[in-house]
């Protein structure tokens, strides 16, 4: 009797979930969205050109908004192939001013899913004629260990390309000077220490 009791009582408190919660929990998924203060053709430009994902994202890309096209994020242009950061990514879908979709990676310092690929969705929408939201979408994760980490890194980096997307159409594009440089430097050291 407590056994169908207990039972009964978790079939009706399962089905008392919000379904998004049960899908939630069955597909980890990160969810951003932000209003940047540009209309929608100067946003769409700065996810789908290499000049617009370097004024706000990173110092280096190479990108091609067409299904197949590169979608290449270089964090570190001075790093080896395949160490550059979002290397060997490819567009997946396109919907001209509405939808750019890649594959993504981890990033270098987590190599044991480094070669797996995750999908980010960027869905754009006017708002008025001077402002569009941003809604990001990152999914495909794997659980535990490494993934976790990924996961976790992800969570805040989106947060914080978004708000680097924001700042860049309130104070214009990104110097990134002292970063290369830094970059530049890392890369020097880790070199030096390879050729001993």
């Amino acid at each position: 009797m407590k056994r169908a009791l207990a039972s009964l009582l978790s079939t009706v408190l399962l089905a008392a979930l919000p379904s998004c919660v049960a899908a939630q929990d069955l597909d980890r998924t990160i969810v951003k969205r932000v209003v940047v203060k540009a209309p929608i053709d100067a946003v769409w430009k700065a996810w789908t050109t290499t000049e617009g994902i370097k004024s706000f994202f990173a110092p280096d890309a190479r990108i091609e908004a067409r299904p197949g096209g590169p979608f290449e994020v270089y964090f570190n242009p001075y790093a080896k192939p395949g160490l550059k950061g979002a290397d060997d990514m490819i567009v997946m879908a396109v919907q001209e001013k509405k939808l750019i979709s890649f594959t993504w990676n981890s990033p270098p310092y987590i190599p044991e899913v480094r070669d797996q690929r995750t999908s980010v969705q960027v869905r754009l929408r006017p708002v008025g004629d001077t402002e569009t939201e941003v809604h990001l979408v990152h999914g495909g994760w794997g659980d535990g260990g490494a993934w976790d980490q990924s996961f976790k890194h992800f969570e805040t980096a989106w947060g914080n390309v978004l708000a680097s997307l924001q700042k860049r159409f309130a104070e214009g594009p990104v110097d990134w000077t002292a970063w290369l440089k830094r970059m530049r430097e890392m890369q020097d050291a880790a070199d030096a220490k390879a050729a001993k």
